[in-house]
């Protein structure tokens, strides 16, 4: 069992402020007796100096420590395996209870350092395409194991004298985010304060499968960068390869997406549409074509995705052929069209092939 679990069941009793956003660590405080004022004191502590040590806090008051050592804990779930790719991609894959694990990927470029974060072990969705699909869906993470992601990468990089923080959030790794509303809503609270990780929210961006019901409520309760996985050109095709679709059809989708863009100021160049180009299935110049009829009145920019492969996969990847005749027929329609480089194909970190570094679980009956 992972050492780190073992420390977390001393602090089963307590409250993990990894957990709790500004607010609900206010409260916290002002339930012990104090101002709200001290509550961003601990956030500077925890998030600017990355300390979990209440002792070590030195601008508090020595009864107020003792009182926090007794009824709370700053417990941050470690990276324990670590995997660095030929491009400089690293995985870091993070062990939770009974043996589960998630995938954590960071993407340095030459601006920008992109964190591209898990919000569940495993996923219900079942894409055809996508390896985390197909291994068994266990839980929603907890705030503080999405938290803990971008508080051990900063950690991480500092020990390592790496002059950078994360400066993008995606949640694009294991799980589909709104189907953990609650917990990532108050997770992002907490990347975007400014005494936490302080992220503008035109850095961060949550990419779902298109719950409806949930980017309903999404769009009143936080407002970040939208980006839709919808993969197909119309509801036959996305049927197959994405059965969420058989309950909220591309329609509902792209009227809900439309009615988050009115609201958010996040999203000023429009929605960002992920396309995983499949050979043979959705990659063909009618396709295309059908796909920017799609989109005409949605305010958009179309991201295309080289398919990357995983064990007992049943797909091929479009060519680059296919791939620049589809590119070039969406940009004479108008649209911004942006060719993904696939990074970390050599470990496994790709979009589409995190599993939890842990393929004996992968189900692979499920074939079209």
């Amino acid at each position: 069992m992972n050492k780190d679990i073992n420390i977390l069941n001393i602090f089963t009793n307590k409250i993990n402020l990894l957990d709790l956003n500004r607010t609900e660590i206010e409260h916290f405080i002002e339930s012990l007796g104090y101002k709200e004022f001290v509550a961003k004191q601990i956030m500077r502590w925890i998030y600017k100096y990355y300390c979990s040590d209440f002792k070590e806090m030195l601008n508090l008051n020595k009864k107020l420590r003792r009182q926090l050592e007794e009824t709370a804990c700053i417990f941050a779930p470690k990276f324990t395996r670590e995997k660095i790719s030929c491009d400089g991609t690293i995985k870091w894959i993070t062990s939770l209870d009974n043996n589960h694990n998630i995938e954590t990927v960071y993407i340095p470029d030459k601006n920008r350092s992109t964190l591209c974060i898990s919000s569940q072990i495993g996923c219900v969705l079942n894409c055809h395409f996508c390896a985390t699909g197909k291994i068994n869906f266990k839980r929603n993470l907890k705030v503080s194991e999405i938290i803990a992601q971008i508080w051990q990468a900063n950690k991480t990089l500092k020990s390592r004298n790496i002059n950078t923080s994360i400066t993008n959030v995606v949640f694009m790794g294991m799980g589909e985010p709104l189907f953990n509303l609650k917990n990532v809503v108050s997770a992002l609270k907490i990347i975007l304060d400014i005494y936490a990780f302080n992220l503008s929210k035109r850095r961060i961006t949550i990419s779902t499968s298109g719950i409806v019901p949930a980017l309903n409520k999404l769009v009143n309760m936080v407002d970040v960068n939208l980006a839709i996985s919808l993969h197909a050109s119309n509801d036959v095709t996305r049927n197959i390869i994405m059965p969420i679709n058989t309950k909220y059809n591309i329609a509902s989708l792209l009227s809900s997406v439309s009615q988050y863009l009115k609201k958010s100021n996040a999203n000023h160049g429009g929605v960002t549409i992920e396309y995983v180009m499949l050979h043979g299935i959705n990659d063909s110049r009618q396709n295309a074509e059908e796909l920017a009829r799609l989109l005409k009145r949605l305010p958009s920019k179309i991201n295309l995705i080289p398919w990357n492969t995983f064990q007992g996969a049943h797909f091929l990847c479009s060519t680059d052929n296919h791939i620049n005749i589809f590119a070039n027929v969406l940009r004479k329609n108008g649209f911004t069209t942006i060719i993904r480089k696939n990074r970390g194909q050599d470990i496994n970190a790709a979009c589409g092939q995190l599993t939890g570094d842990n393929t004996k679980n992968i189900n692979f009956n499920n074939k079209i």
